[in-house]
């Protein structure tokens, strides 16, 4: 059975029961939803709801795919995804896996030359685009346009460049094309960085797929009455895979857009919602808000809230103390995964084992794992090696990169290049990345390209970026920048400069300081952490 058997079946058994929920507290409700309506002045703004069953989802899915497959899109094909959260999304998804062809999607803040790399380094033949995007699709128009076809899905306002999904889809039948597919075929596409530069295509299958709905279902107990509440951006594996559990059921799951402690409760609340996945940042912030009596939990309905878990960074135990002390009946998880194994439950805490909260736990659901010494022995209880897991969600490949995969997977196992621990009852502890990324509010940050960009400045002699701990978003990322003699920069100039990079790239700290290297030329990064990750700094969050 693929997910697409799973969706399928949903349509026959659940045809009228509600599948997806879209929720824009900030859209207008009077009028008439237009990709556009995202920019109303606040005194027009109101809540807005839109849902669509099982049933819908489907014949959706069906016409796409049909329009797809008449535009020539095939079974080997590789259609790319780069939309914001809504409600189009995951048919759109499903569209593409029907077609035989693969799923790429992409990541919403990728700049215009990482999108045109991330196309052709998967092989693209398509892209479904929003009307966030059309400025940066526009950019790279001529190049990525050359025999490959343009969608826009976003309602009003398509591009010249680009063919409309609405009008494409109109009149396309929604009959399943009844492509034939099997586990073992190919089904997506996602990207993922090392510290190296831009992103890695990730080749999964449609095993892949399929185990992650069963190791979602069997770690959380998703049943047909539970509702999820979806609010990481759908790219990511870890919002797909969690979502996948109610794909399983034929649950109910609500998409919301927006992050606010309020959002989050009304949300759950209105809803009706039993599990709820967050990142750090946002459980930091409903904890303020409920302690600074911003918001009040008796002006909701949270009783059925069953479930909070929390994944994509290490998670502070004093956080999910703050959080029992408000939510004492809740169960909790964390979820510890890598797009390489098709993102969370490769390894995961338990709802059983909250006296653990600081570990990342046991292996999931399918999976087996190891921690292992450069040379490649397993290391006894307490020692700290290299993280590695094996089991039907391991990536097939880098998908053009030979000698990336060699160095991933070994013997079917995926080396991780997170160190880790193992402690005397068997549970799993992050110690550090071998890499050097950065995992800021659940986002990867890459050093690499951001000390790339910053050596162009004219003053700038050396610098090295790393991540320093934040209470909130988990790490920051910190610049230490050696200047060239003779040259000055104030910290005002370094801002202004990195204005030239994405906002979620630009460092957070900025530290005029010289950079050791060791004798091999290499940054010692392990050292400048140790400098400065408990000093105080000066905070420039969110100057520029």
């Amino acid at each position: 059975m693929t997910i697409i058997d799973m969706l399928e079946r949903n349509a026959a058994e659940f045809a009228s029961d509600v599948a997806l929920v879209e929720i824009n507290p900030g859209q207008a409700e009077t009028r008439r939803l237009t990709w556009r309506d995202y920019d109303l002045v606040e005194s027009e703004k109101k809540y807005f709801r839109r849902e669509i069953t099982w049933g819908v989802f489907n014949e959706k899915a069906n016409r796409f795919a049909n329009a797809l497959i008449a535009r020539g899109i095939k079974k080997g094909d590789k259609v790319a995804i780069l939309l914001m959260n809504c409600i189009e999304w995951l048919p759109i998804y499903f569209g593409i896996l029907k077609t035989g062809a693969l799923a790429v999607p992409l990541n919403f803040r990728y700049s215009s030359d990482e999108i045109e790399y991330c196309l052709k380094l998967a092989e693209c033949d398509a892209l479904v685009f929003g009307p966030e995007f059309i400025g940066r699709v526009e950019d790279i128009v001529e190049s990525i346009s050359i025999n490959r076809l343009l969608i826009f899905a976003g309602g009003q306002g398509c591009p010249t460049f680009a063919e409309d999904y609405n009008d494409m889809t109109l009149e396309c039948s929604s009959q399943s094309p009844r492509v034939s597919l099997i586990e073992e075929d190919y089904a997506a596409i996602y990207f993922s960085s090392g510290t190296t530069g831009f992103p890695k295509a990730i080749l999964h299958k449609h095993q892949s797929l399929t185990h992650s709905c069963k190791v979602e279902q069997n770690h959380h107990g998703q049943t047909k009455d539970d509702v999820f509440l979806c609010i990481p951006p759908l790219y990511h594996t870890g919002a797909k895979m969690h979502w996948f559990g109610s794909l399983l059921v034929g649950g109910k799951s609500v998409l919301l857009k927006g992050t606010r402690p309020e959002y989050v409760l009304d949300a759950v609340s209105k809803e009706k919602c039993t599990i709820v996945w967050l990142l750090v940042p946002w459980t930091q912030d409903i904890l303020n808000a409920l302690d600074s009596g911003e918001i009040n939990k008796d002006d909701y309905e949270l009783s059925q809230w069953r479930l909070m878990h929390i994944g994509a960074q290490p998670v502070p135990r004093s956080l999910i103390r703050r959080w029992k002390e408000y939510f004492p009946d809740h169960q909790y998880d964390t979820n510890y995964g890598l797009s390489e194994s098709i993102g969370p439950g490769c390894v995961h805490l338990g709802v059983e084992n909250i006296h653990k909260v600081g570990a990342i736990g046991k292996p999931g659901y399918g999976w087996e794992v190891k921690i292992v010494d450069e040379n490649n022995n397993i290391v006894t209880p307490g020692e700290v090696g290299e993280l590695c897991v094996k089991g039907p969600g391991v990536m097939t490949c880098y998908y053009n990169d030979e000698k990336a995969t060699a160095a991933s997977i070994k013997d079917g196992w995926l080396y991780t290049g997170d160190m880790a621990k193992e402690d005397e009852d068997g549970f799993i502890f992050l110690v550090d990345r071998k890499k050097d990324v950065i995992i800021s509010g659940g986002e990867n940050i890459y050093p690499v390209q951001i000390e790339d960009f910053l050596s162009a400045h004219e003053a700038i002699s050396d610098v090295a970026v790393i991540g320093l701990p934040d209470e909130r978003l988990g790490e920051i990322s910190a610049a230490i920048i050696e200047l060239k003699k003779g040259y000055t920069a104030t910290e005002e100039e370094i801002r202004e400069f990195c204005k030239g990079m994405p906002r979620y790239k630009r460092p957070y700290k900025i530290i005029f300081a010289d950079v050791p290297r060791n004798p091999t030329g290499k940054i010692e990064k392990p050292r400048l952490r140790e400098m400065y990750g408990g000093a105080q700094l000066v905070d420039a969050q969110n100057k520029s």
